[in-house]
């Protein structure tokens, strides 16, 4: 089978670089095209020079609708906003869209879910292995233990992150949701201030740290009378990330058009 060409939305950020190193490295893909938005300082520029690998021959365009025509999946690790677009404009090239963007509200989901009539979508709050092992991890002990322990889900992460709780903690809750058969919606505390009373039996708390340059940590406590049970996953280098997502594109070339997690591409 011929290399997958794969693009990097936001080629430039620090993100986008590490997905190009990844693509560069790993056999069966070639970095074949990568976006930042019109009047970025990187349009024009070579995205191998951009990732430290020398010049690879490929630049960067703020044109997404013509360099989707030329690609099979795109790598995409930037906003809601702009996911969504990119899903729409996949959908049409009816090519793979691997998705590590956090923070995507239900009309987001709802773009996704339409988009994923005719574009192979993979998405996931985190791409590490280890990471959805954790999650896999959280709903068997959350169904074991039942509602006498109770779930903190604490993660930290750099001072430029944006969004709260992140992705990893979101979905680590849910996980913890389904193994309880409740709703995370209905049961989620994502914030405490001021006099709050007794902490409700089922709930599910979160609590996000920021600061420094911590790529992530995630710890998903079970609390019950005189123990506690802690699962931690910690996130060294934004490699991991990267590697997971040519990992899943690779998979989705082989997948008809739907809405796909890495739990599927690892067989979870």
């Amino acid at each position: 089978m011929t290399q997958m060409r794969l693009a990097v939305m936001g080629a430039a950020g620090r993100m986008g670089r590490n997905l190009i190193r990844a693509v560069h490295d790993i056999d069966g893909t070639i970095v074949a095209g990568g976006t930042e938005p019109a009047g970025a300082e990187a349009i024009g520029q070579d995205l191998g020079t951009l990732a430290g690998l020398g010049e690879l021959g490929v630049s960067v365009t703020d044109d997404p609708l013509e360099l989707f025509t030329k690609v099979d999946g795109i790598l995409d690790f930037t906003s809601p906003a702009a996911t969504t677009f990119f899903a729409g404009l996949a959908a049409q090239a009816r090519i793979v869209h691997v998705i590590g963007t956090t923070g995507l509200t239900d009309d987001d989901e709802t773009k996704l879910d339409a988009a994923a009539r005719h574009a192979t979508i993979i998405r996931a709050g985190n791409m590490s292995l280890g990471v959805n092992l954790l999650t896999a991890l959280t709903e068997r002990v959350a169904k074991a233990l039942g509602e006498d322990f109770d779930i903190e889900i604490v993660e930290m992460h750099h001072r430029q992150k944006v969004d709260a709780p992140s992705g990893t903690a979101l979905m680590l809750g849910e996980a913890a949701a389904k193994g309880r058969d409740i709703s995370l919606k209905e049961r989620s505390v994502l914030s405490r201030e001021g006099h709050t009373g007794a902490r409700p039996q089922g709930d599910i708390g979160f609590a996000a740290l920021r600061g420094g340059s911590v790529v992530g940590e995630h710890s998903v406590i079970f609390a019950g009378e005189s123990e506690r049970i802690e699962l931690t996953h910690r996130a060294e280098d934004r490699s991991i990330f990267a590697r997971g997502a040519v990992r899943a594109a690779l998979w989705g070339r082989e997948k008809g058009p739907g809405l796909y997690s890495m739990a599927d591409v690892l067989g979870l």
